[in-house]
C-alpha cells in the first residue's frame, strides 16, 4: 500500500472537480466519500442534490474564518493511498478505516482532537482513495505536519500487516523526489513516456557518467540538448546548476528548471564534485601493462566485464563504504552502456539503468576513490563512442552484460544483508532487465559458437568434456547437458588452439562467484574463457584452423599470464 502526498494547493474547489469528475481518461468510476471529518458532510457523488460548492465550503470554513492576510496562500492538502495490483478489493468500509488511520498519523486530524483538520476521503477506482484536507483547524491554528510523508508510510507498513496486504519494502528518504500528480499529468497531456523530472535525472546520470571534471560534465548536458543555468560566487566558483528541456514550458511558455539537487540527492553539485575529486576517470586506459590502447566499443566492453569482475570481489568481501562507492559507479556504468549500446538492447538496457539509480543510494555513505576501475570503465563506454549491432561490438555487449548481471545479483544480496529493501527490489529488478538485454545480445555470438562446436572432431569434443570433468567436475554433468555444451567446446578448441591450457582456465572461470546459480554454466563459462583468454567474441572472425589445431604442437601457459584481469592477485 503507497501513500503518495501530492503538492499543496490553493483552490479546493479544482480538487473536489477532479476527484469526482470522469478523470483525464475517463477512469474515475462511481466517485463518492468513504469518510470524512463530520459523519454528517454531504456528498456529491451520492446525493444529486448536493453541489461541488457545497462541499468545498465546508472544507474551507475554518480557513475563511481567519482575515484575508492570515490565510495560507497553498492550504489545500491531497494525500492518495493504493493498493497493489495483487491485493483484495476492499470495501468502502475498510477504505474508511484507512483514512483515518491515516490522518490520525499524519497530524491532519490526531484521534481525540475535536478542533482538527477538516477532511473527506473519495474513492473513484477499486484500488485507491484521495484524501482532501484544508490546512487550517477548526481553531484557526496550523496543523503540525512534520515528516508527514514517513508517517503516512509508516502507517501503511501497519495497515499492510493488519489487512493481510502485499507488504511494500520501506523507504529510508534516500529515494529521489516522485513526479507529483501535476507533472504526470503533464507528461501524458504531452505524449511522454516519463515526466519532465525523471527524463532529466536520467539525463544528467548519463552525463555524470564516467566524466572527469565540471566542465567536461556540463559540455555534455548542453551536448545532449539540455537547457543549462549555473550560478557562479564571486570568486568565479561554479555554486550550482539547474537543467530544462527545451520543449517543457510552464504557463508563460517559459522553460521549467530543475536543480540537481531536486532530481536526486547525489545529483546536486557538490556529491558530483566528489566523483570527481576523489577518483581518477581522466586516465582513460587501463594500468595494468599488457592493456591494449583504447581503439573502440569492443575493447570498452571487455574492460567493462573486467571492472565488474574486480567489483564483485569488492562487493563480497570489501567495507561497507567502499561497497557503497561500488554500486553507485556501477550505476554510472550501466548508463554509459545504455547510452552507447545498440537499437536491439539499448531499450532494456535503459531500463535497466534506470531502476538500478534506486540501488545506488543508501545511508551507507560511499568512500569515493576506490572506485576507480569502474569510472574509468564508463568513461571509457563513453568515449568509444556507439556499438554496432553486429560483430565484436554486438558480441562483447553481450560479454559485458554476463558480468554486469553477477555484479548487480550481487547488490541486491548486499543490500539484503543491509535490510535496504528498497535498494535490494531496485537491483533485482534491474537484473531481470540485464537478463532479457543479454538474451537479445547473445543469440547470433552463441549460435555462431554453436554451430563451430556441432562441427568439432568427435576426439576433439571428448578431449574438451574431459578437461571440462577435471576441472568441475560438481558440475560438468548439467554443462555437458546443456544445449550451449557446443558453443563452450567451441570455446575451449579455440583457447587450446591460442596455446593455453583449457582445465586451468575453467578451473579458474569456475571459481567466481555464482556460477552454480546461473540460468545457463556454458554461457557464463563461454564469455569467461573468451575474455580471459583473449579470444574474440564474435567467432565468425576466427580462423578455422583456430578449432582443429593440434594440441600436441600448442604452447601452454599461465591461463592467466600478462591478462588483463588478474583474480589471483585481486585475492
Amino acid at each position: 500500500m503507497i501513500p503518495s502526498i501530492h503538492d499543496r494547493g490553493s483552490e479546493t474547489i479544482g480538487l473536489i472537480h477532479y476527484l469526482y469528475g470522469p478523470g483525464t481518461k475517463e477512469e474515475h468510476i462511481d466517485p463518492h466519500l468513504v469518510a470524512a471529518f463530520d459523519p454528517l458532510t454531504p456528498d456529491p457523488g451520492r446525493d444529486p442534490k448536493t453541489t461541488y460548492e457545497q462541499l468545498q465550503r465546508l472544507l474551507d470554513q475554518p480557513v475563511n474564518a481567519l482575515p484575508a492576510g492570515k490565510r495560507p496562500e497553498k492550504h489545500v492538502w491531497h494525500l492518495s493511498v493504493r493498493a497493489a495490483p495483487e491485493d483484495p478489493v476492499l470495501s468502502d468500509e475498510d477504505w474508511a478505516a484507512i483514512a483515518r488511520r491515516v490522518v490520525a498519523a499524519t497530524g491532519i486530524a490526531p484521534d481525540g482532537d475535536e478542533a482538527a483538520c477538516r477532511w473527506a476521503a473519495v474513492r473513484h477506482a477499486d484500488d485507491h482513495i484521495h484524501i482532501i484536507a484544508t490546512l487550517v483547524r477548526d481553531d484557526g491554528r496550523r496543523p503540525r505536519l512534520h515528516n508527514e510523508a514517513r508517517r503516512a508510510q509508516a502507517e501503511c507498513r501497519r495497515i499492510e500487516a493488519d489487512y493481510d496486504l502485499r507488504r511494500v519494502p520501506a523507504g529510508d528518504g534516500t529515494a529521489a523526489k516522485r513526479p507529483s500528480s501535476a507533472e504526470r499529468h503533464k507528461a501524458e497531456r504531452e505524449g511522454r513516456d516519463r515526466t519532465a523530472r525523471e527524463e532529466l535525472r536520467e539525463t544528467v546520470r548519463r552525463a555524470v557518467a564516467g566524466a572527469g571534471s565540471e566542465e567536461e560534465f556540463l559540455d555534455r548536458l548542453k551536448g545532449a540538448g539540455l537547457l543549462v543555468r549555473t550560478k557562479v560566487l564571486p570568486s568565479g566558483d561554479l555554486q550550482g546548476y539547474k537543467v530544462a528541456l527545451p520543449d517543457d514550458r510552464n504557463g508563460d511558455n517559459e522553460p521549467v528548471y530543475y536543480a540537481g539537487s531536486t532530481l536526486a540527492p547525489d545529483l546536486s553539485l557538490p556529491r558530483i564534485r566528489k566523483r570527481f575529486s576523489d577518483s581518477t576517470p581522466n586516465q582513460g586506459a587501463d594500468t595494468t601493462p599488457s592493456a591494449p590502447a583504447l581503439s573502440g566499443p569492443a575493447t570498452a566492453r571487455r574492460r567493462t566485464a573486467t571492472a565488474a569482475w574486480q567489483a564483485m570481489l569488492v562487493i563480497d568481501r570489501g567495507g561497507d563504504a567502499e561497497v557503497a562507492a561500488h554500486i553507485a559507479a556501477a550505476g554510472e556504468v550501466l548508463d554509459a552502456l545504455a547510452k552507447t549500446s545498440a537499437a536491439h538492447t539499448r531499450a532494456e538496457l535503459r531500463e535497466a539503468a534506470f531502476v538500478f539509480e534506486r540501488a545506488t543510494r543508501s545511508h551507507v555513505q560511499a568512500e569515493r576513490g576506490h572506485d576507480g576501475a569502474l569510472r574509468r570503465a564508463a568513461r571509457d563506454l563513453v568515449h568509444s563512442g556507439p556499438a554496432l549491432g553486429r560483430g565484436e561490438d554486438c558480441a562483447t555487449t553481450a560479454m559485458a552484460i554476463d558480468m554486469l548481471f553477477f555484479l548487480v545479483t550481487a547488490t541486491a544480496h548486499w543490500h539484503a544483508k543491509k535490510n535496504h529493501a528498497q535498494q535490494a527490489a531496485a537491483a533485482r529488478q534491474a537484473a531481470e532487465h540485464l537478463r532479457a538485454a543479454y538474451q537479445a545480445a547473445a543469440g547470433i555470438p552463441l549460435a555462431v559458437l554453436y554451430q563451430r562446436g556441432r562441427h568439432l572432431s568427435q576426439p576433439l569434443r571428448q578431449r574438451q568434456a574431459a578437461y571440462l570433468r577435471h576441472a568441475v567436475p560438481e558440475l560438468a554433468e548439467q554443462a555437458l547437458a546443456e544445449p550451449g555444451w557446443s558453443a563452450l567446446a567451441a570455446t575451449l578448441a579455440d583457447a587450446e588452439a591460442a596455446g593455453h591450457d583449457p582445465a586451468g582456465l575453467l578451473a579458474e572461470a569456475a571459481k567466481r562467484r555464482e556460477l552454480a546459480t546461473a540460468d545457463s554454466i556454458t554461457d557464463v563459462l563461454v564469455w569467461r574463457l573468451r575474455r580471459m583468454a583473449d579470444l574474440p567474441a564474435d567467432a565468425t572472425s576466427m580462423p578455422v584452423r583456430a578449432s582443429t589445431a593440434d594440441p600436441g604442437n600448442r604452447r601452454v601457459t599461465h591461463p592467466l599470464a600478462g591478462r588483463d584481469d588478474q583474480p589471483r592477485r585481486a585475492r
